[in-house]
């Protein structure tokens, strides 16, 4: 009996230590679902419809590179209890911090706009009506939540929503697929020097490793740090670091690998569905939503709508945030979405200017789908110098105190920065010829 007693107990102790873990974790797993956003979709899509099987090796090869760098972000904040752009200020020249957050601000109102306007278009379409008002009316709605209700109530609703993107993974099960050929095509790329091809990789790079994520995780991490009553910088408290520490490889570890997955899946799908049917431009979001087809039929395009609203409600409010925080923290505001508005009105001020300018960017008449593609590849370009600061930031004694980043994620962090660099000179060069 005793031996039954004891099981249970070892049982019941591995349940609290797993439903507290659970619990832990929020700013790696919400940053993964976010990079999913409608300009992901978009890019993937194209992706796979453009290249087929060709590109998978993409999504498999960035995954290890984006669990680095978003792990060096989200130890920049818990370590130093400050977000990145503070760390900038506090440690550099003023003219980096500006040049840094205006390449940041450049790239969020872009992805903000494309966004928006994935998100109106596919509401368009399953519903009718005006594609501005859609546009105005999401900005409005997810501005007036993010003012309203703080972040962390209401985005366990959005990642429900984000749950249809599986439908790409379901599909799989409906189709034919050459596992061989993904498995061959997953690990061992053939790389083509084509303007096009470089582009593309670009795109999926920048959509996957994008800026915002990097100062989203980080200020997700201060602010889970205030809300402890007894919260400390861990480099003011380095004998409690590893419990933080191990908590954000996990949390940054599952938030990547299901981004990574979804990622692979829609690939994959779109290849399998519209490349190997000859669609291998998509002009449209329709055409985006027939690789849908094959599991849910006529409704393929309502299942569409559901990932790309869900994701898109889901990116927004972190697409502004995250320039609102870096933005504040130049000017040395205060910052926080769990702040009243009376308590914060120059960081609510800032999110909203995003938010404006970005609706503003919608109204050009720009065919959505390449729009969304564009503002992947410009996240690409702009990521590289923010990813070099941010990584020497991570390496100073003077900032990280005794927690500098170990020499395996220090390694991570600039292969994906050098790899990075490499894919957007290699665009510049294609481009040229």
């Amino acid at each position: 009996m005793s031996v039954f007693r004891k099981i249970n107990a070892q049982a019941g102790q591995v349940r609290i230590q797993g439903h507290a873990l659970l619990k832990s974790l929020g700013p790696g797993l919400i940053t993964g679902a976010a990079d999913d956003d409608p300009s992901g979709i978009a890019t993937y899509s194209q992706t796979g419809a453009q290249f087929g099987l060709g590109m998978l090796w993409t999504a498999v090869f960035t995954f290890p590179l984006m669990v680095g760098i978003q792990m060096v972000s989200a130890r920049i904040g818990r370590v130093t209890g400050h977000g990145v752009a503070a760390n900038i200020r506090e440690h550099y020249p003023r003219s980096l911090l500006l040049f840094i957050v205006c390449l940041l601000l450049i790239a969020n109102v872009i992805n903000l706009g494309a966004d928006l306007g994935a998100m109106a278009g596919a509401m368009q379409i399953v519903v009718g009506g005006n594609h501005h008002v859609y546009v105005i009316g999401f900005a409005l709605l997810s501005l007036g939540l993010q003012i309203f209700i703080p972040f962390p109530r209401y985005s366990p609703i959005l990642k429900v929503l984000t749950l249809s993107l599986l439908a790409y993974v379901a599909t799989i099960f409906f189709v034919d697929v050459p596992w061989r050929q993904v498995i061959q095509k997953a690990v061992w790329p053939r790389l083509v020097w084509d303007a096009d091809y470089v582009a593309t990789v670009v795109a999926v790079f920048g959509t996957t490793i994008s800026p915002y994520l990097f100062f989203w995780q980080a200020t997700q991490e201060v602010e889970e740090l205030r809300l402890q009553k007894d919260g400390v910088a861990l480099k003011h408290a380095p004998e409690t670091a590893h419990q933080h520490l191990r908590r954000i490889k996990i949390d940054t570890y599952l938030g990547m690998g299901f981004s990574n997955l979804v990622a692979l899946f829609i690939i994959l799908t779109t290849a399998v569905t519209l490349n190997a049917h000859g669609i291998t431009n998509i002009q449209t979001t329709q055409q985006a939503a027939e690789a849908l087809r094959p599991l849910a039929g006529e409704q393929a395009f309502l299942l569409f709508t559901l990932g790309i609203v869900g994701t898109g409600l889901l990116a927004v409010p972190i697409l502004a945030g995250s320039a609102a925080y870096a933005v504040a923290e130049t000017l040395e505001w205060r910052t926080g979405l769990g702040l009243e508005l009376s308590a914060a009105k120059g960081f609510y001020g800032i999110l909203a200017a995003a938010m404006v300018v970005g609706v503003v960017l919608d109204f050009n008449g720009v065919d959505p789908i390449k729009e969304l593609f564009w503002a992947a590849v410009i996240n690409g370009v702009i990521a590289v110098p923010i990813m070099v600061v941010m990584m020497l930031l991570a390496q100073r004694r003077d900032v990280m105190g005794p927690l500098v980043v170990t020499r395996r994620l220090r390694f991570l962090g600039w292969l994906a920065t050098t790899v990075m660099a490499l894919a957007v000179g290699a665009m510049f060069v294609t481009m040229s010829w």
